[in-house]
């Protein structure tokens, strides 16, 4: 999302267990666009790392296991969250990205690609014009995210009225340039690429929400 600011991946690739990291990008939620796959390219050629990444729907890769427990960052580009999960169940890559995350491998993303590893989110998966809660997210970590928190209009509202209304559990959301950092399933803490961008705690009381800032660590 920030092509002449690479402070988020550089950030990224400092979490990862080998010096000149193996970094794969999913671009499934975007149907494998070779647009968004060229941008990722260019992006990390600049940084010390060594590029791949993995498409699903021309899929050129058999042994997917190997392949993805062999990679030391696994960067998951954004687009439609409910597609990407339906195309990873039916590949079975949900539980080989489980696996690689007990093993040490770095899980991050954007968007979609943010939603995905929660229990909950709220997505315009199903209609572009309305923000809705999707329940059935991988799950690694607990209660529902909302990404876009600052980025796009119908963001903050959106996620205080599901919320509010018990369709999703409470959770965290993160402005377009924030990024929630997590030691295992707990929040270590936020970091950010802008210095106004923050996460936050949004939590139901009652039938209103409750807000509160995570202070960010900004990088540059």
């Amino acid at each position: 999302m920030e092509p002449e600011n690479p402070l988020l991946d550089q950030f990224v690739l400092s979490l990862a267990r080998s010096a000149r990291p193996r970094v794969c990008f999913l671009p499934t939620a975007s149907g494998d666009s070779e647009r968004y796959v060229a941008r990722f390219y260019r992006a990390f050629a600049a940084l010390d790392c060594r590029p791949r990444d993995l498409q699903l729907f021309e899929r050129s890769i058999g042994d997917l296991r190997s392949f993805v427990l062999t990679q030391d960052v696994l960067y998951v580009g954004g687009g439609n969250t409910a597609n990407l999960l339906a195309v990873w169940r039916a590949h079975g890559l949900d539980e080989l990205v489980a696996e690689a995350w007990t093993e040490g491998v770095v899980l991050c993303g954007i968007s979609a690609g943010m939603n995905c590893w929660f229990a909950e989110s709220v997505t315009d998966s199903f209609d572009l014009g309305q923000l809705a809660a999707l329940n059935d997210g991988l799950g690694l970590l607990a209660g529902s995210c909302c990404p876009h928190y600052d980025g796009e209009e119908q963001r903050r509202p959106a996620y205080h009225r599901l919320i509010a209304a018990g369709k999703l559990a409470h959770g965290l959301a993160a402005d377009d340039g924030a990024a929630l950092v997590f030691n295992g399933t707990e929040l270590a803490e936020v970091v950010s690429s802008r210095p106004d961008a923050g996460g936050y705690h949004v939590e139901r009381a009652g039938i209103e929400t409750i807000e509160r800032r995570i202070p960010a660590r900004f990088l540059g």
